[in-house]
């Protein structure tokens, strides 16, 4: 403090230094103190020197400052001091007036100022890190210096932030701080942060910042909010405006959704505040940002979807409708519904059906009709109103359908006003806005809708008592020849071209007024002043038009007669001079920019967006067909006529390809099926095979059983023989040979039904190629296994002769022990014994004729076995036919297909040759040898092809 003293008060009177030299030693006290306090007071004393000594400060202390922010960290106050003092002497802010000159010089200071801080990246780098700080006398500061930097120099201070490791991530904290000082200037910063730079505008987005900015707008009372509701939506425009990734990523957090409760108005709108009307025109803009016509066209549509799911389109036509709402709002809510039907069929369906508060309630079209055509209306919300009709027949046939309807005798209702009635009084009243706005609006119920324009031809107009009434069509061209205001003119004619165009039955009812094409002519011919330029241009695109959508149905008006009078009344080269009057119009290339009219003044108002489209096609077009004889006009007819007959034959041949694909997949299809069939088949095959081994070795088995049984009978009665009768134990023996016997029986019996049931099933499969083969092999087995039955039988018979042997001897045994005189206790019970082995016996032969009638009747099954196999046999050879043969009709077809495409390129290399001579020669055709050439190859083609059929 003694220094400041010394400073400023020290001095003798009259000799005060001067602003500079104290700037100067503050400077040094700055730059040399080695207290903190010292040079705590000495910034301090340069924050208030730093209005009034701007130009001095920032040359002078810029750079200690700048030390300051990095030395003296440690210290808010000193750091708020230098922040404040850094952004006096950067921000442009005029307090007081000042003339344009002072506030240019500050401006070019500021920039300087800028220029010399940012010089070096790690001065904003520094700011960025201050920024961290809590301490509000460094935040605040520091947000507002970096604002004041952006302003100036933003472009290079977005570039030093947007490479700063975490720089726009602080910047995003602002938002969160719970001082709403610097929440609001940090919307401001954001702001200033995100003009013009879409990586940063993605970065903020994705930093959550469309969450955080539309819970401030809810917190702060949405539309009925101040400033800060305000700032945020300023914002959010700035991330939304031109990025579709942003706009993507709007649409997808469901953030649409959150917007509707922006709109919903009370019943009672007077008295709306001017916050309230900037905060609600802001919503509305951010509306349309998400549904511009400028988008891709599947963004629009997207968000169009979502507007209308979530009720937001319902909640515009509300306010579209209600009562109170100020003007300029009520303009950009129906500039916001326009963009929010156009090209949505759903959206411009819904539409239609709103009604509005009336008794008797009208649509609100036909309300929004009467507001165009009522020239006491403001002119910007006349505008309004054409756009939304312009929007809601875009791209709606339908919609356009239900205006032209309004219009016919048919459903004409004279006890309401519809549509149709407010167009037609509007294009005949005496306002020449209300002429233009209505002319425009009919032309777009007819934009490339052909049923429309034929339909409007049977409009009559009833012009007085006592006369006949008059077409809409020359109602037209008698105003037109009246000699009306310009735009009145310009209307009818862009109506009229767009009417007749791509529509020879429209041309020939123009041509048929036997006045309109001399009226056409001595429009184009005269010399006229420079506002009737424009008309000459369109007049000359009407007759221009006549000649190129000519049928030539009229003798007196055929192209070439039109042509003829084009050459002697106007001239070529002037009639194509006037046809580019349009183009060069100032005002053409401004409606050519974007669908929406904006005209300063209505006097500015000619031209229609979709008026400048057709023109841009139709110019060339026209241009060619004036310059172009009959005889070029004759050959491009044959020439047209030539490709319309090698493009119905590449269709025929593309037909033909077709056909025959289908029938080749059929094919494969087919073969697909048959191989998963014979796949199956040989599962089961193998399968049955496995089975039959099975039996096989089941049969080996009981076989060799058989065998070892045989031989220990025979071995038990060689050694239990004896002389006077059989033991018991003997008799028992063969008692369970004889049942082992009856079992074997039963199991071949068993197995001659499997085989039966085999034979079944081989009957029941006799399609696939491979089963013969393998059913021939299974024939084969079971003639062993019978051949093996029949060797069973043989060796049973022996057994029982051999059995029959040995009873037989038993027998004469006992007879001669009788006649010895040998008397033998066991006589009696070995005769039973013998009586009941008889008994046995016999059954045991009972059973063998049966088991013989048994074989002989499978002997039989074998023989009708072996038929079905042949028949089975020769199925698969007809099969395996049949399978040869559609091989090699996919061989043929493929074949077929190969010549087809080579005759396809022929053809296309054909035409190419055609289109290029045409371009070459100026749409004419090559010498007859060419074409002699073509048809004789179209008559090989033709040839070739009968040949294939």
């Amino acid at each position: 403090m003694n220094f400041f003293r010394g400073v400023m008060g020290g001095q003798a009177a009259g000799s005060q230094p001067s602003g500079a030299e104290t700037i100067q030693k503050l400077c040094d006290r700055v730059a040399s103190s080695t207290l903190l306090e010292d040079r705590r007071d000495a910034v301090r004393a340069l924050k208030s020197l730093s209005k009034k000594y701007r130009m001095e400060v920032g040359t002078q202390a810029m750079d200690h400052l700048i030390n300051i922010l990095q030395t003296d960290r440690s210290d808010s106050e000193i750091l708020g001091y230098a922040l404040d003092t850094l952004y006096n002497i950067i921000c442009n802010d005029e307090e007081e007036e000042q003339d344009e000159n002072a506030q240019k010089q500050a401006d070019d200071l500021g920039a300087q100022f800028t220029d010399k801080f940012i010089q070096d990246p790690e001065h904003v780098t520094l700011l960025l890190t201050l920024l961290e700080e809590f301490d509000f006398h460094v935040r605040w500061p520091g947000v507002k210096l970096l604002t004041a930097l952006l302003k100036n120099q933003g472009v290079q201070v977005q570039g030093v932030i947007l490479v700063s490791p975490m720089g726009v991530s602080r910047l995003m904290d602002l938002l969160a701080d719970s001082r709403e000082v610097i929440r609001n200037d940090g919307l401001l910063l954001l702001q200033q942060l995100t003009k013009g730079n879409a990586a940063i505008q993605k970065i903020v987005a994705f930093e959550n910042a469309f969450e955080r900015l539309l819970d401030i707008i809810t917190e702060e009372g949405s539309s009925d909010g101040g400033i800060v509701v305000e700032d945020c939506l300023l914002l959010l425009l700035n991330l939304l405006k031109n990025n579709s990734s942003n706009q993507n990523f709007f649409k997808e957090g469901s953030y649409i959704q959150r917007m509707k409760p922006w709109f919903e108005v009370g019943d009672d709108n007077s008295g709306w505040s001017a916050q309230k009307v900037t905060n609600l025109h802001l919503m509305l803009q951010l509306v349309r940002v998400m549904v511009s016509p400028v988008n891709s066209p599947g963004a629009t549509a997207s968000c169009q979807k979502s507007m209308y799911q979530c009720g937001l389109l319902q909640q515009l036509c509300t306010i579209l409708m209600a009562t109170g709402v100020p003007a300029d709002i009520l303009t950009e809510t129906i500039n916001t519904v326009s963009e929010v039907i156009r090209g949505s069929q759903v959206n411009q369906d819904y539409f239609a059906s709103v009604n509005a508060p009336s008794n008797p309630p009208r649509p609100a079209i036909v309300v929004l009709l009467m507001s165009m055509v009522n020239e006491r209306q403001p002119f910007v919300l006349r505008c309004a109103v054409l756009y939304c009709f312009q929007c809601f027949l875009y791209k709606n046939q339908k919609g356009q359908g239900e205006i032209v309807a309004t219009l016919l005798p048919s459903t004409i209702d004279a006890n309401s006003i519809s549509a149709g009635q407010l167009l037609c009084g509007g294009l005949f009243s005496a306002d020449s806005l209300s002429n233009w706005c209505a002319a425009v609006a009919l032309a777009h119920a007819l934009q490339d809708n052909l049923t429309q324009k034929e339909q409007l031809l049977r409009v009559q107009l009833a012009t007085s008592l006592g006369k006949p009434p008059v077409s809409l069509l020359q109602q037209c061209t008698n105003i037109l020849s009246q000699g009306s205001k310009v735009q009145t003119r310009v209307g009818l004619l862009m109506l009229l071209c767009t009417w007749i165009s791509n529509c020879p039955i429209a041309v020939t009812h123009f041509l048929h007024n036997q006045e309109n094409v001399p009226f056409l002519t001595a429009q184009i011919s005269e010399n006229l002043g420079e506002d009737e330029r424009l008309v000459q241009g369109l007049c000359a695109l009407l007759l221009g038009i006549c000649i190129y959508y000519n049928d030539n149905s009229l003798e007196n008006y055929t192209k070439e007669k039109l042509k003829q009078l084009i050459e002697k009344r106007i001239g070529k080269e002037n009639f194509v001079e006037k046809l580019g009057f349009i183009t060069k119009h100032e005002l053409y290339s401004r409606a050519a920019q974007k669908p929406q009219p904006v005209f300063p003044s209505p006097e500015q108002m000619l031209f229609d967006h979709e008026f400048t489209k057709l023109v841009k096609e139709l110019e060339g077009i026209i241009t060619k067909a004036v310059h172009k004889s009959s005889e070029e006009e004759k050959k491009e007819e044959e020439v047209k006529k030539t490709l319309e007959q090698h493009d119905n034959i590449v269709t025929q041949y593309k037909e033909l390809i077709r056909e025959q694909d289908a029938h080749i997949q059929e094919l494969k299809e087919q073969v697909l099926s048959m191989t998963s069939q014979n796949e199956q088949m040989q599962v089961t095959i193998t399968q049955q095979l496995s089975q039959i081994q099975q039996h096989k070795d089941q049969y080996n088995i009981l076989k060799l059983k058989l065998g070892k049984d045989t031989q220990s009978q025979s071995n038990s009665q060689a050694d239990g023989s004896q002389v006077n009768g059989l033991q018991t134990e003997e008799l028992t023996q063969l008692k369970d040979e004889l049942e082992e016997l009856r079992k074997q029986h039963t199991l071949l019996k068993t197995q001659l039904g499997d085989k039966d049931a085999l034979i079944d099933t081989l009957r029941s499969e006799p399609t696939q190629t491979t089963e013969g083969s393998a059913r021939g092999t299974e024939n084969t087995e079971l003639l062993k296994e019978l051949e093996a039955l029949r060797g069973q039988i043989q060796s049973q018979s022996t057994e029982i002769n051999h059995l029959k042997t040995e009873r037989q001897e038993l027998l004469g045994r006992a007879e001669a022990g009788s006649s010895d005189g040998v008397p033998s206790s066991n006589s009696p019970v070995d005769f039973a014994k013998i009586a009941e082995l008889e008994s046995r016996l016999a059954a045991q032969t009972t059973d063998m004729e049966r088991l013989k009638e048994e074989t002989k009747r499978s002997l039989e099954s074998r023989a009708d076995l072996e038929q079905q196999l042949a028949s089975a046999t020769s199925t698969v050879a007809i099969l395996q036919t049949e399978k040869a043969k559609l091989q090699t009709e996919v061989q043929e077809s493929k074949k077929e297909q190969d010549d087809l495409l080579m005759l396809l390129a022929d053809q296309d290399q054909k035409i190419h040759s055609l289109k290029q001579k045409l371009k070459n020669l100026g749409e004419t055709v090559e010498d007859e040898d060419d074409l002699d050439a073509r048809d004789q190859t179209d008559d090989d083609d033709e040839e070739e092809e009968e040949d294939e059929d």
